[in-house]
């Protein structure tokens, strides 16, 4: 049984001193240059054994025009956020799954990839890089997997304007 996102923020802070993590709304929350050392105490301390990367997505909060350009707490950025979300399972202990959010700004989001810990990611982060403009640092081969390399934006955002399609 996989322990309640409280005790494992706190058991993570322990294990890692100086690492920041807290629990929020059932998910874990992690700052993006923690990022890297957490996902490897989840997947190799034997507390976790967080073997699987079920899912890995983005979710886009643009800045909202009628606080001032704030985004939605915790984090605020002027120029909104995006929340990288993964969803992590044990295979060998059989629980999960157990959330983890990483809140990035807008303008130039970056992380550390979870391929090296986690080989699943290699597709998923292609995904979002290509849908969303995240980056993922240590990726092997960060490219486009849908769209084509001249494609400019980034669809999924919110603020994404699309092409007029009848322009012939």
């Amino acid at each position: 049984m996989l322990r309640p996102v409280e005790e494992i923020a706190t058991l993570i802070i322990e294990l890692l001193p100086g690492v920041l993590v807290m629990a929020e709304g059932g998910a874990l929350r992690v700052q993006p240059k923690d990022a890297r050392t957490v996902f490897r105490c989840l997947k190799e301390n034997d507390h976790f054994n967080l073997d699987y990367l079920a899912n890995l997505t983005v979710v886009d909060y643009p800045p909202d025009p009628a606080t001032g350009g704030t985004g939605p707490a915790p984090v605020r950025y002027g120029a909104g956020r995006m929340d990288v979300v993964y969803h992590l399972y044990s295979i060998a202990k059989k629980h999960g799954p157990l959330a983890l959010k990483i809140t990035l700004p807008r303008t130039n989001p970056v992380v550390a990839s979870a391929t090296p810990i986690w080989r699943g990611a290699e597709f998923q982060e292609r995904e979002a890089y290509d849908l969303y403009g995240v980056t993922f640092e240590g990726h092997p081969d960060l490219r486009r997997i849908l769209l084509w390399d001249e494609f400019e934006g980034h669809p999924m955002r919110k603020d994404y304007v699309v092409e007029d399609q009848n322009v012939l």
